[in-house]
């Protein structure tokens, strides 16, 4: 049974079916029912002050002894995660906070009385007419509101629905929930589902920019390409990232350039690209020649390049075509400045942004983007987009800014990016969240550090808590990794994992082809879980960043199966008192924690049995160990820092009385369930035995029968070895019309057949199938 509990603001309190959440709260803040946007109980919530101002702060009650896990901006560009108990625990620039009720157990079952279970409360921070706002906590552990319109002239003294809070059992779909209320309300954003992905989700990438930084060249794209091609992972998608555009810094008198303490600011010189990337032979041909070679000679199906939603770091300089740019010097907020003291020194603070008229800004997308496409681009990663917050001053505000250059930049990659080509980049504020109507793909958090690291464990916490808020909004893209690198598997299971784009930036000749052929089919596509991964549920309030005993569960899910990630990501983050990320000292060398199939949340979907009794088949991609696990049973991992397991989850079909079968897919890809495109079960009547084993599975009994007593037909993409759960030995297995050796292990009941080629001709899948 799942029930939607009642946000209630009265006498002083926040409730949620009968539970406190907040204490103290202040006459002044003022709630409306959301019934008619979203779930029955869910509550818009504002405040009234004195005084028309552009900057409000308001306690909304104090907060003590309710778990929290909060997605906080550390930097002006992207956020992490953070837990804590108590409202001092909330970080400055929180823009999506999940609590949880002590009451009840997490053992509870989906069926059991609704007074038991552990009640999930959302809490998004909105944006309101022209004002932006955010979450923080102080030192008394009250929850605040903060609201911002960035603009000392834009001001306002009364809110009604610049925070939604709404409640539920189920956390995933209660977030889902929530923000549906929302865009119902505001009518300026879409959520993930109803957007297009581009077509690069499905395929392998390259990405120039850890490669070549801003050095890149036509030979230098192209001898990344044919280097991934040679070993057998062919890309499909390239990102040619900056370095490709015409830039140059403001014309200063020569005295003043040798002083100056800082490197100039290079801003956009024009739209088309450099001379890098112009043939010498024929210097019109422009990018195309790149692009041409790209498809044509290496067999790319799409071809992305990067752009600033500026344009460029420093902007478009003035002057330039009729863009009207003007200089204009960031004004940040002071939570950002608080987290990221940085960018008082940042040299587009210093040196200002060249901001191109929002009149303007479609002249100017339209005008970059139809000579891109014109040369065979399809599509853009747009990066540096939470810089139009700091810029809006004189302009109506943040929200208004950010409004029009996204009104602009949609209509623009609509028009000429027809596969929706859009990546969003440094883009984690609200302010862009919530008025996203076409771009569907985001980065999930700070970059891929190679060289860094303190960087590698922080990363894999952030892009999993992260996704559980931005993978509302879009698909979220767990951003380039490199395959030769120390950290290789770490990241690249975890892409795995993700759901969205997989793409390496390794130098050309530096790359480990036998990680990425667990990634990459023959073809160059990948097998994608449907899913942005977000941890478990019994994880998202533990700290496996900080806490020294907690490791991080990462699920999502295939057609017919889930795949469930275990990782240990102790012994770094970022740190609030020296405003950075850093290392720490960890208690213990390993960690011990527990996984089941429900960890997987969606796995009762996949199941083609209506009484299915929660019975799965887990494999384990490191050690190729298969265990099967009753309902509620518990399997122990052990990891140390850097480490992770993956294993591939299926529901056991229990077909007769000592017949069980479960298909894994392509065991020797991380994502194996992946490969898994259809499935059928065909019960045959006929006799088998069986004996009772241990916790309610049936042990294996020989199987001396030659009679058919069931089917299972399972088309597979891909090639490789294909596996899968039998309790009793099959009969024969048969690919397409042929029959094929397996291998049976009679102690684990795992089938192993090989698939040794792609489907050929017209077929895009191999039908296998298993008698029993």
């Amino acid at each position: 049974m799942t029930i939607t509990p009642e946000v209630r603001v009265s006498d002083g309190k926040l409730t949620v079916k009968d539970r406190t959440i907040l204490t103290n709260v202040p006459e002044n803040v003022v709630a409306t029912s959301g019934s008619e946007t979203g779930p029955a109980g869910g509550v818009f919530i504002g405040a009234v002050f004195d005084k028309m101002l552009s900057r409000h702060v308001v306690s909304l009650g104090t907060l003590r002894d309710v778990r929290f896990m909060a997605c906080f901006r550390f930097k002006l560009w992207w956020m992490a995660q953070k837990m804590g108990d108590y409202g001092r625990d909330i970080p400055l620039e929180t823009q999506f906070l999940l609590m949880e009720t002590k009451d009840g157990s997490n053992l509870q079952s989906e069926g059991g009385n609704g007074d038991d279970q552990i009640v999930y409360t959302v809490f998004l921070p909105l944006i309101e007419g022209a004002f932006r706002a955010c979450l923080q906590g102080n030192h008394r552990d009250e929850l605040e509101l903060c609201l911002e319109s960035g603009d000392p002239d834009t001001k306002e003294s009364g809110f009604t629905h610049s925070l939604y809070v709404s409640a539920g059992t189920d956390p995933f779909k209660t977030i889902t929930d929530a923000v549906r209320a929302v865009k119902l309300q505001l009518k300026t954003f879409r959520q993930r589902h109803e957007k297009k992905l581009p077509g690069i989700v499905d395929y392998f990438g390259w990405c120039t920019w850890d490669a070549f930084y801003q050095e890149v060249t036509q030979e230098g794209v192209e001898s990344g390409l044919e280097s991934l091609k040679a070993g057998g992972t062919p890309p499909k998608f390239v990102i040619i990232d900056d370095g490709w555009q015409s830039v140059g810094t403001d014309p200063q008198p020569q005295e003043e350039e040798q002083s100056t303490k800082q490197t100039p600011l290079l801003r956009l010189t024009g739209i088309k690209e450099n001379s890098k990337f112009q043939n010498k032979d024929d210097p019109q041909t422009g990018i195309k020649n790149i692009i041409n070679i790209a498809k044509e000679k290496h067999g790319l199906k799409y071809v992305y390049v990067w752009h600033a939603i500026t344009g460029y770091w420093g902007g478009v300089r003035p002057g330039v075509e009729e863009y009207e740019s003007e200089v204009k010097f960031p004004s940040v907020s002071k939570g950002v400045v608080e987290n990221e003291p940085g960018w008082k020194s940042d040299v587009i603070a210093v040196q200002g942004m060249g901001l191109v008229n929002p009149k303007k800004v479609y002249k100017f997308y339209n005008e970059l983007h139809e000579y891109l496409g014109s040369a065979g681009v399809d599509g853009v990663k747009v990066d540096v987009q939470c810089i139009l917050e700091t810029l809006g001053g004189g302009l109506g505000g943040r929200v208004e800014l950010t409004r029009q250059y996204h009104q602009a930049l949609d209509a623009s990659v609509a028009s000429h990016f027809p596969d929706n080509g859009c990546i969003a980049c440094m883009s984690h504020n609200t302010d862009a969240l919530y008025c996203s109507k076409q771009t569907a793909v985001i980065r999930a958090s700070d970059d891929f550090y190679p060289r860094d690291p303190v960087s590698h464990t922080i990363h894999i916490a952030a892009v999993a808590y992260n996704s559980v808020f931005l993978g509302e909004f879009m698909q979220p893209d767990w951003d380039m990794f490199h395959s030769f690198h120390p950290a290789a598997e770490y990241h690249a299971s975890a892409r795995a994992i993700s759901g969205g784009p997989i793409y390496v930036s390794d130098a050309p000749g530096k790359h480990n082809f036998d990680i990425l052929k667990k990634l990459v089919l023959p073809d160059g596509s990948v097998l994608r879980a449907r899913y942005p991964g977000r941890p478990t549920k019994d994880c998202l309030f533990s700290d496996p960043a900080r806490d020294g005993v907690s490791l991080l569960k990462i699920w999502n899910m295939n057609k017919y199966t889930g795949i469930l990630g275990i990782y240990n990501c102790q012994g770094a983050a970022w740190n609030s008192i020296e405003r950075k990320n850093t290392f720490h000292q960890t208690p213990v060398d390993s960690i011990t924690g527990f996984i089941r199939g429900k960890d997987v949340h969606f796995i009762d979907h996949v199941s083609t049995d209506p009484d299915w009794n929660s019975d799965c088949a887990l494999y384990c991609h490191r050690t190729a160990n298969l265990f099967t696990l009753p309902h509620n049973a518990a399997l122990p991992v052990s990891l140390k820092v850097l480490e992770h397991d993956i294993f591939t989850v299926t529901p056991i079909k229990i077909l007769k009385p000592g017949l069980a079968f479960a298909p894994l897919g392509l065991i020797d890809m991380y994502n194996a369930g992946g490969a898994i495109e259809g499935l059928k079960y065909d019960a045959k009547s006929g006799e088998c035995f069986e004996k009772e084993g241990n916790g309610g599975v049936c042990e294996r009994v020989e199987n001396l029968s030659n009679e058919v007593v069931a089917v299972v037909s399972v088309e597979v993409k891909g090639c490789g070895r294909f596996g899968a759960y039998s309790l009793a030995k099959p009969r024969k297995c048969t690919v397409g019309s042929t029959l094929v050796e397996f291998e049976y292990n009679s102690g684990s009941g795992l089938v192993v057949l090989k698939l040794d080629h792609m489907p050929e001709g017209d077929k895009k899948v191999h039908s296998i199938e298993v008698e029993l």
